[in-house]
């Protein structure tokens, strides 16, 4: 029994130590050239501009629900008025960041777990090493920028189209026109409000690329490691982005503190 314990916590340690030197490898390559200008581009279209119509219709989705919640809690204090604001500052401070970090570690996660776990149980990695490619930089490194970049303009998309799906109930509950909807739904958030929640997702978008990239890339036992690494990729990145959401509320409350209000 201790010697199970034993070895699983050592495979547990060689796991953690493999994944951190792997992320700072990445970070470091991320900032080095040559760029991969050409495959960056592929990849974001790839990871970001297909992503598109899964966020703006979750955020829709997402905008109507929330907006019906708010209004049967703030109808028991008479302000219904402050659903607008209130479903604002929600999509854009915390819900929006992390439902779209959350969705995309499910699409983009699974995507690059399975992709590169085939590349490695094909030897294309292999072959690309052989002909003198940087395998790494090339295969790693472009999805990490595109994930980097992409995270938080599909975060945008998401705040907007929550907010319209939001508007979509309001105006069936009471009429209430778009402009004035807007308005009020602007008129209490701040830049200090929506900067700080946005960039994170920049740390969201490089821990999915570099978990997902981790698991395909040592990807073994053929094409079912190729399973075991897309579903891996999706739920240690999902688990990593909830605690790393954690830490990064509190560093943006100590900075920011205008934020917390």
């Amino acid at each position: 029994m201790l010697d199970r314990i034993g070895i699983s916590t050592i495979a547990l340690l060689e796991g953690v130590g493999g994944v951190s030197l792997f992320g700072v490898k990445a970070a470091r390559e991320v900032f080095l050239p040559p760029f991969e200008i050409r495959e960056t581009i592929r990849q974001l279209y790839e990871l970001g501009v297909r992503s598109v119509p899964l966020i703006a219709v979750s955020g829709l989705a997402v905008g109507v629900v929330l907006s019906m919640h708010t209004r049967s809690s703030l109808e028991r204090f008479g302000a219904e008025s402050m659903i607008p604001a209130g479903l604002a500052l929600a999509l854009v401070k915390e819900t929006g960041p992390l439902t779209a970090a959350l969705l995309l570690s499910g699409r983009i996660g699974a995507g690059i777990g399975a992709e590169l776990g085939a590349m490695r149980v094909t030897e294309q990695i292999d072959a690309l090493e052989a002909t003198a490619v940087d395998a790494f930089r090339y295969l790693v490194v472009t999805r990490v920028i595109a994930c980097m970049i992409a995270l938080p303009l599909l975060t945008a998309v998401m705040n907007f189209s929550g907010m319209l799906g939001g508007y979509i109930a309001e105006a069936a509950a009471t009429g209430m026109s778009l402009r004035l909807y807007f308005t009020r739904a602007f008129e209490m958030i701040d830049v200090v409000d929506y900067v700080p929640a946005t960039l994170k997702t920049v740390v969201f978008g490089f821990i999915i690329a570099t978990m997902s990239s981790y698991l395909g890339f040592n990807t073994e036992s053929g094409t079912e490691g190729v399973g075991r690494a897309s579903t891996r990729s999706v739920v240690l990145s999902s688990m990593l982005i909830i605690v790393s959401n954690v830490i990064l509320v509190r560093l943006i409350f100590f900075f920011f503190p205008d934020s917390q209000g």
